[in-house]
């Protein structure tokens, strides 16, 4: 059968509860993973999302980022972090290995801003995640990375090149970094299905009626290696979400996925 997994900012797991069991119930993917619960571990809604079907892996912090893999089937294994000796700061990676495929969930910091030390940070958080995928994993593994991966890769991402060129989201280094983790191996999966539609994620509250205007980015990706790619059957955003009641600023997206040799 069909394998759907699904990536979702939530921005705030407890205000947005709600929200989250809703669109379980309507969609019920096999795999949702959460970034920027904004949550310590011990205050996660486990017992609800049990409740709805769901074993959750999370990997929290106190009132800002984190993430979570919600699963129908128990995970295998689960890593938080990189797991390379150095300091995680903050809550932006976790990992988890379903049906025997790895799903690395990540929260790439945003950035701030080109002139501020934060923009080095998420720079070197991309390096930081390429060193990660060498060390392991290998491009010819079933593995998916998605998220909320805070950069729009091409013009068509943005809801204007020109006003955004040289921004926050849309820098040449940031492109240039992201590029870099993807050569490792990795293949965008709504764009093998929507090569050329103009599909955004992620609207800003500051911007007034930036859904309704549609002025938005496409920061949120689903990306996998070549076995797990060429296994997609579809890839699309839900974009409606953002437009119901206490909305987060991003909207999900999903895929589905088949593979004969998986383990469900």
């Amino acid at each position: 059968m069909p394998w759907k997994i699904a990536t979702f900012n939530v921005n705030g797991i407890r205000s947005r509860l709600q929200v989250v069991l809703s669109w379980l119930d309507q969609n019920r993917p096999d795999i949702l993973c959460l970034q920027e619960i904004k949550c310590q571990d011990a205050e996660f809604p486990f017992d609800a999302l049990r409740e709805a079907g769901y074993e959750a892996s999370v990997c929290g912090q106190k009132s800002f980022h984190g993430v979570a893999i919600l699963s129908v089937r128990k995970p295998e294994a689960v890593k938080r972090g990189f797991g390379d000796g150095g300091v995680d700061v903050e809550a932006r990676l976790i990992a988890a290995k379903i049906d025997g495929i790895w799903i690395v969930n990540t929260y790439v910091p945003m950035g701030t801003s080109p002139d501020h030390p934060a923009f080095r940070v998420k720079l070197e958080f991309f390096a930081r995640l390429k060193k990660y995928f060498n060390r392991e994993f290998t491009p010819s593994d079933p593995l998916i990375w998605l998220g909320d991966i805070n950069v729009a890769p091409d013009e068509i991402d943005v809801f204007s090149p020109k006003r955004m060129e040289g921004k926050i989201g849309f820098h040449p280094l940031e492109k240039t970094a992201l590029a870099d983790v993807v050569s490792w191996g990795f293949v965008d999966l709504f764009r093998k299905h929507h090569p050329d539609v103009r599909q955004f994620t992620f609207w800003d509250y500051r911007l007034p009626q930036s859904f309704e205007r549609d002025l938005g980015w496409r920061l949120d990706h689903i990306r996998a290696t070549r076995p797990v790619a060429q296994a997609s059957i579809d890839c699309r955003v839900d974009a409606d979400l953002r437009g119901r009641p206490t909305p987060s600023d991003h909207s999900p997206v999903w895929a589905t996925i088949y593979l004969a040799n998986s383990k469900q």
